[in-house]
């Protein structure tokens, strides 16, 4: 009697610790069903019935040679924008991290500020630099470097330039962060042993700060995949990017159908993007963990 009390009892106290888990939980459950879920089946649902079941929406995507080089265009410039913000932010990671902290505090307050200026102000700030008129054909007239204008603008210099400057500092803070946890005397270690500077790079710090560039690389391509306002402003008509596309769908054609067929098409790519770089490099680089 006693034993099946004890049982019964801890039963209940299960019972009760997993409800108020539940609860604990339950904020960010209705949340991600809310904010994800819900809109993405309502895409998924949008696209397949018009009002029957039908894949023509899908099939009309996939023979169109246009939308096909609209889709090749999105991920050029989700790659190179990805690369060049790479660069620039490890570089930037690279220097903090080897500042003195009063220096290091200015530039990460710069840094910071940048979130709180808009995404209009700073695309039609590039405007005013690389247009015709802009500051920088000005000085490349000055110095008698050209003699004719150089189209910077609505092009595809202009869209991973502007894209570039959104999305460095997404990159470049996994990367301080990771190389903040590195010990620096590890690569003085290396150099008495008798490594050079280029060799302490690339056999300690670049290893060590693989973490960090695996998270904001990945970061930084998913969000570049849907970018709209830099490629709308920045960009001409042959560099328009799918997001575009599907703004002009449901604002100007009103073809909601179409315009969440398209959205799908774009989440599943950014799927497949995503698990092809899970099962090379392994997701758990987002974290700090190591591939098994």
């Amino acid at each position: 009697m006693e034993t099946k009390s004890f049982s019964s009892n801890g039963a209940r106290f299960w019972q009760k610790a997993g409800f108020r888990h539940f609860l604990l939980v339950s904020p960010a459950l209705v949340a991600l069903i809310l904010l994800f879920a819900y809109p993405i089946s309502r895409i998924l649902v949008k696209s397949l019935f018009a009002p029957d079941f039908t894949l023509k929406h899908y099939a009309y995507f996939f023979s169109s040679s246009l939308y096909i080089r609209v889709m090749w265009i999105t991920i050029e410039l989700s790659v190179l924008t990805t690369f060049t913000a790479l660069v620039i932010g490890y570089i930037l990671a690279y220097v903090l991290r080897r500042a003195r902290p009063g220096v290091r505090n200015i530039f990460l307050l710069a840094i910071v500020l940048s979130f709180m200026i808009s995404l209009l102000v700073r695309n039609y700030s590039w405007i005013l630099v690389l247009q015709r008129n802009g500051a920088i054909n000005i000085l490349l007239k000055y110095f008698g470097i050209i003699d004719h204008p150089v189209r910077l603008l609505h092009n595809k210099f202009g869209v991973v330039v502007g894209m570039t400057h959104i999305f460095v500092p997404y990159i470049a803070f996994p990367i301080y962060s990771v190389m903040m946890g590195v010990d620096l005397n590890l690569e003085k270690a290396a150099q008495n042993l008798g490594a050079s500077r280029w060799q302490t790079f690339w056999r300690v710090t670049f290893p060590l700060s693989l973490p960090g560039i695996g998270a904001g690389a990945l970061l930084v391509f998913i969000m570049a995949l849907g970018f709209f306002i830099t490629p709308a402003l920045l960009g001409g008509r042959k560099e328009q990017m799918l997001s575009n596309l599907i703004q002009i769908q449901v604002v100007d054609l009103l073809n909601w159908p179409f315009a969440s067929a398209m959205s799908a098409i774009l989440l599943v790519v950014t799927l497949i993007i995503f698990f092809i770089y899970n099962r090379f490099l392994g997701a758990e680089r987002l974290w700090g963990g190591v591939k098994t």
